[in-house]
């Protein structure tokens, strides 16, 4: 999958990061000079970096963004975000578009009809983290979709869980719970029905809120 990031910060950096780990072709577009010496320093080749403005329809065009499959718009302001979405979506016919929210009062202008197909809402985010950690213990919430009551989550398999050392399929999963991949220190491996499930590793799974909770029981202390 072709991926261009529009801001190298902190996030824009660690998503480049992530997905290039798993395969993933990606361009990240940055203007600002710290941020840029950061991405080369945290080991970002030079082929995954253009230095430029994500606003700029030539730097777009540069990184390729007639064929890319998504655009993330990850820089600090919100205007640039939204911008960004805008000439993807709409000039550029991106097929999925994701939008950071750094203002809360500005959420309502990420959507469809602004070119935003999913909006992360970074203080919503940390809101469902903290109310994760004090219900759930073993779940994160890493994403929180702002279409329907979906969200992508961190769940840590408890040493306790009745269901260490049990294969996926002897294990009796929610129905609106589907598990991404399971992953221990470097090694990260994609599911399937014989992958037996162990004690300390996490699992990244994609649930609404009523199968955080099974989740929640089948991974955790079993509480």
């Amino acid at each position: 999958m072709k991926v261009i990031i529009v801001g190298g910060g902190q996030v824009g950096g660690y998503i480049a990061d992530l997905l290039i780990e798993n395969g993933n072709s990606v361009i990240v577009i940055e203007n600002k000079e710290k941020a840029l010496q950061t991405l080369r320093k945290n080991g970002l080749k030079e082929e995954n970096i253009l230095v430029g403005d994500g606003t700029d329809a030539k730097i777009l065009e540069n990184a390729g963004i007639k064929g890319c499959n998504a655009l993330v718009c990850a820089t600090g302001a919100d205007e640039t975000n939204l911008t960004a979405a805008m000439m993807a979506k709409f000039e550029y016919d991106v097929p999925q578009v994701v939008a950071r929210v750094n203002n809360p009062k500005n959420e309502w202008l990420f959507n469809s009809g602004m070119g935003v197909d999913v909006r992360v809402n970074q203080a919503d985010l940390i809101g469902h983290m903290i109310a994760d950690e004090m219900n759930y213990h073993s779940i994160m919430t890493l994403m929180r979709l702002s279409k329907g009551e979906y969200s992508i989550v961190r769940v840590h398999v408890d040493y306790h869980s009745p269901n260490v050392d049990k294969s996926i399929a002897e294990i009796n999963l929610p129905a609106q719970a589907l598990l991404i991949a399971v992953y221990e220190g470097d090694t990260l491996i994609i599911p399937h029905g014989e992958t037996v499930i162990r004690a300390g590793q996490y699992i990244l799974a994609f649930a609404n809120e009523s199968a955080m909770k099974e989740l929640n029981k089948i991974f955790g202390a079993g509480n």
